[in-house]
C-alpha cells in the first residue's frame, strides 16, 4: 500500500520536487535556484515551506553556503511513490468508468518493445500472485 500524498501542488511545488529528485545530494534553496534558473529564491523559500508543512521534503542538514549556515533540503518521498499516489488518486475518481483490468489492458497496449511488453506482463503476473498471496485468495 502507499501513502497518499496531496494533490494540490502547483506547477512551482513540482518544479521544485523535480530540481530535488534529480539532484544527486540535498540541496539549498539558493542550489535549488541555481539547478532551475526560472525560479526565484523568494519563491524557492516559499514553496520549501509549503512542502516541509505536507511532509514531502524534509531538512537533511546544516551547511555553509559562504560564511551562514542554510538548510539543506531533501525529498521525504521518491519521485515514483508520488506519481503512484497521485495515479491512485485519480484512478479512485474513475473507478466506476475504467475496470482495472481494462486499465493494465490500456497500459500494456502502450508498450511497443515486444521485450519489454513481456518483461511487463511476467512482472505484473508475479505482483498478481504475490499479492494473492498476501491476502490469502485461493481462487474460485
Amino acid at each position: 500500500m502507499h501513502k497518499d500524498f496531496p494533490d494540490d501542488l502547483t506547477r512551482r511545488d513540482m518544479d521544485i520536487l523535480n530540481v530535488l529528485w534529480e539532484g544527486k545530494e540535498s540541496m539549498t534553496a539558493s542550489g535549488i535556484v541555481e539547478a532551475n534558473e526560472s525560479l526565484t529564491i523568494n519563491t524557492v523559500q516559499a514553496v520549501l515551506r509549503k512542502l516541509l508543512k505536507k511532509e514531502l521534503i524534509e531538512v537533511d542538514k546544516i551547511v555553509y553556503s559562504g560564511t551562514v549556515l542554510c538548510r539543506s533540503y531533501k525529498p521525504a518521498i521518491s519521485a515514483d511513490e508520488f506519481a503512484l499516489s497521485h495515479f491512485s488518486n485519480e484512478y479512485k475518481n474513475l473507478q466506476k468508468r475504467i475496470s482495472v483490468s481494462s486499465l493494465m489492458a490500456c497500459l500494456l497496449d502502450t508498450e511497443t518493445d515486444k521485450e519489454k511488453l513481456h518483461q511487463n506482463i511476467d512482472d505484473l503476473q508475479n505482483a498478481l500472485n504475490e499479492y494473492k498471496k498476501s491476502i490469502g485468495y485461493t481462487g474460485k
